[in-house]
């Protein structure tokens, strides 16, 4: 029965194929050089032949492993070591400037003055962690949901605050008589800095994280911040005695180090290429479809490089995504229209020509397609009064330097142009929310259809939804 079960002759002949071929398999790590053979010997038996790396390359292959996401670098964004490289050397450069503000602030406590108390540095001390973690609390509630949409704005902001706390560490052993109010609002920017750096760190890992592995990445980077640390801390063991009592040469090396600090944090922001669709983002996409004749929408890369991250975007009416209806108007015949207007829509958009707001009422059964659909409507107001403001388009007529031919080559789009700028001069709300409205489906299939093309993530979207939601027309039901 079980010369049945098993043939011999398939053992026979493998053993045949071990003489005639010596390689049995070849085994590789990742894409790193490291690799080993499997081979069979003259006896039959598998041997293992390593790869001889010389010693330089073992020291990488080691030093990949404590330091690098594993699979690194299919299992991370392609604008990881570059940011990480920028990332590194501002923690260095910052680490350096606290360490200047730690001395000013044992000094101002009191460390070695004779006169100073125990009581009253714990005091001080007591009262400046008491109103950073206020200011923590509060900050998170004001702008805890903005900090997703724009996490590489609020990265930069997170370290130009920081370097603005520790210049005022730094300066209060100079004003003992406003020192405790000095410090305690240093506290304050420093919480705020924990808040903001801390969960754009956290956004930029799951960006950068490729394989579901956002744990090894960030664990990874808090190991390359470390070392980075340690090595601030041997050079700040050496610099402290040199310039203890020389203010001077205190504030060359803060004014040095923060301008270190602050380059290589712009330089680290601007070189994530986030494929997500944000506010900013898409006014730059938008832009983009409307004034060039192409086939496909600017590049992830192009748009990241176009995003501002100190200042927000200049936009000609402020837009508010997830608003409540009476924001839209006080007035039950204006609601009244609006509703109808937009009813087969999942999201009612009203605008205050006065007050230069976009309100987006979005449906309780609305979709994030729904909510990138409306956003583009309001950029299409954005857009197209942006033109008409700075001479591109005329009132009441398109112009052919708008290089978009979906509006050029296409009569009604044109009319509907026409009829959107004839509506602006004349701040008719609702009729450039009903213009507005069938431009947007007119363009916004073709829009949509460039953005998939072009290696944009639409499956989700960061565009700063609150929670309110209504129900109107088939949703009622």
């Amino acid at each position: 029965m079980f010369h049945t079960l098993f043939p011999f002759h398939i053992l026979y002949r493998a053993k045949t194929y071990c003489y005639e071929m010596a390689v049995l398999f070849d085994e590789q790590y990742g894409s790193t050089t490291l690799n080993q053979r499997y081979v069979c010997t003259a006896t039959g038996a598998v041997k293992i032949i390593e790869n001889k790396k010389e010693t330089f390359q073992s020291i990488g292959h080691a030093f990949r492993s404590v330091f690098l996401p594993q699979g690194y670098p299919e299992s991370v964004s392609e604008d990881y070591l570059l940011y990480q490289i920028y990332d590194t050397i501002q923690a260095f450069a910052s680490s350096i400037t606290g360490t200047l503000a730690t001395q000013a602030m044992l000094k101002g406590v009191g460390v070695g003055d004779e006169s100073a108390t125990a009581l009253a540095a714990t005091m001080t001390w007591i009262l400046k962690d008491g109103t950073g973690m206020l200011g923590r609390i509060l900050f998170a509630w004001l702008q805890g949901s903005s900090l997703d949409c724009d996490a590489k704005r609020w990265r930069l902001f997170a370290d130009m605050l920081n370097d603005f706390a520790i210049c005022l560490e730094i300066s209060a052993p100079f004003f003992p008589l406003s020192f405790t109010f000095i410090v305690c609002t240093a506290g304050v920017c420093k919480s705020i800095v924990g808040v903001a750096g801390g969960s754009t760190r956290a956004a930029l890992t799951l960006h950068q994280a490729r394989r579901n592995n956002m744990a090894d990445v960030s664990a990874k980077d808090g190991s390359q911040e470390t070392l980075v640390n340690l090595a601030a801390l041997i050079c700040s063991l050496l610099m402290v005695p040199i310039v203890a009592e020389q203010h001077l040469l205190v504030w060359a090396l803060f004014t040095i180090f923060t301008g270190v600090h602050l380059w290589a944090n712009y330089s680290a922001v601007t070189s994530v290429v986030m494929e997500t669709v944000n506010q900013a983002r898409l006014h730059i996409l938008v832009q983009d479809f409307f004034r060039r004749d192409t086939v496909s929408l600017l590049s992830v890369k192009e748009t990241n490089m176009r995003e501002p991250v100190i200042f927000k975007t200049n936009w000609r009416f402020n837009i508010f995504m997830g608003s409540q209806l009476r924001l839209l108007s006080d007035r039950l015949d204006d609601l009244a229209q609006l509703q109808h207007l937009y009813s087969v829509e999942k999201y009612i958009l009203g605008l205050n020509t006065v007050s230069r707001k976009i309100h987006i009422v979005l449906r309780r059964d609305s979709t994030e397609i729904d909510q990138l659909m409306a956003a583009f409507q309001a950029e299409v107001i954005n857009v197209l009064t942006q033109m008409q403001q700075n001479g591109v388009v005329g009132v009441g007529s398109i112009d052919h330097r708008l290089g978009f031919t979906a509006v050029n080559e296409n009569a009604i789009n044109e009319i509907l142009c026409s009829s959107f700028h004839t509506a602006m001069a004349k701040n008719d709300a609702y009729e450039v929310s009903r213009t507005s409205l069938e431009l947007t489906k007119n363009l916004f299939p073709i829009f949509f259809s460039k953005l998939q093309n072009s290696g944009w993530t639409t499956s989700h979207v960061l565009l700063g939804a609150d929670e309110w939601r209504a129900s109107w027309g088939s949703a009622m039901q």
